[in-house]
């Protein structure tokens, strides 16, 4: 073999080395020891490259041998499995590091599977982060992409319904409120959260849900559902005295206005009561709230 013949040769085969296409199992290897050492650019990049060759693997046509047949039904599941993983890598890694890469691994996740099954438990971190990078500007239209996508999201949804209420679109934040304390009044734990932990979290969601419906409703002429849903409200608003004295407010209004259309006379004492306690509370709605527990203290006085 002539000089020429041979330099040709060593090429080729060091070309051949070079782009051959890496195999799924080192691929899935790889990654898992990235996650093991926490190596964000690691895991970032092998994330992308394993999902890349699952869902080659995914989309190769069946063979038409039983024999093959079998072993591409084992390695499809397999791949489907790598591509999960890639999923888990992202979001595992995202909830560990500062606020900076876990947005950047999060949008990572999200680019590559909108709806992957890892995202719902994340965004409550994704918004946290987000705030304390200074862009919180950008939560309300993430939470809107975040409902589309997982429409029961309660992180979500109490970001849009507290901004809805904030500017005033009533409507809209009605239906935040209302999807929120039905989200959470179904959902269990999350696994990996401390039992303590999630209570406290779902019991600040319903708080929120329940008062800007409960208000919203009272506002609205919507007195029945009001009653409930601020009733349900009020033992959850802990030390927030400012929706506390509100809450105490629109109760004292929608009792009065039910015992009014009912002719029950408790009823109209009990939203005397309410707003007695409203007026007890220092702020803008106190001297409305004693004048509103004094026409109902009349009012119920000419009943029987």
């Amino acid at each position: 073999m002539n000089l020429a013949l041979l330099s040709f040769t060593a090429l080729l085969a060091a070309a051949q080395t070079v782009v051959a296409p890496p195999n799924l199992e080192t691929a899935f290897q790889d990654l898992k020891d990235g996650v093991a050492k926490k190596d964000v650019g690691q895991v970032k990049k092998l994330a992308a490259d394993a999902c890349a060759l699952a869902r080659e693997a995914i989309a190769e046509p069946a063979p038409a041998g039983a024999d093959e047949k079998q072993a591409w039904t084992n390695h499809v599941a397999f791949a489907r499995d790598v591509e999960l993983y890639s999923e888990y890598a992202l979001y595992a890694i995202a909830v560990q590091v500062e606020p900076a890469t876990t947005i950047d691994l999060l949008a990572t996740l999200e680019q590559q599977n909108p709806k992957s099954k890892y995202l719902p438990d994340a965004y409550g971190r994704y918004f946290y982060a987000l705030h304390q990078t200074g862009a919180a500007a950008k939560i309300p239209a993430l939470a809107e992409k975040v409902v589309a996508n997982f429409p029961d999201n309660d992180d979500a949804l109490l970001v849009l319904a507290e901004n809805t209420y904030s500017k005033k679109q009533a409507d809209r934040a009605l239906g935040y409120a209302h999807r929120l304390t039905a989200a959470l009044n179904k959902r269990g734990k999350p696994e990996g959260m401390a039992a303590g932990d999630w209570e406290r979290k779902r019991s600040a969601g319903l708080a929120s849900g329940y008062w800007i419906s409960g208000v919203l409703q009272a506002e609205k002429g919507i007195y029945f559902e009001a009653d409930k849903d601020l009733r349900a409200a009020l033992p959850l608003l802990g030390g927030n005295q400012a929706r506390k004295s509100t809450a105490l407010f629109y109760l004292g209004l929608a009792n009065y206005q039910l015992g009014k259309m009912t002719m029950k006379k408790a009823l109209v004492l009990e939203g005397m009561k309410f707003s007695q306690d409203a007026a007890a509370i220092q702020g803008p709605l106190a001297q409305e709230a004693w004048h509103n527990a004094q026409i109902m203290r009349d009012e119920a006085a000419k009943m029987r």
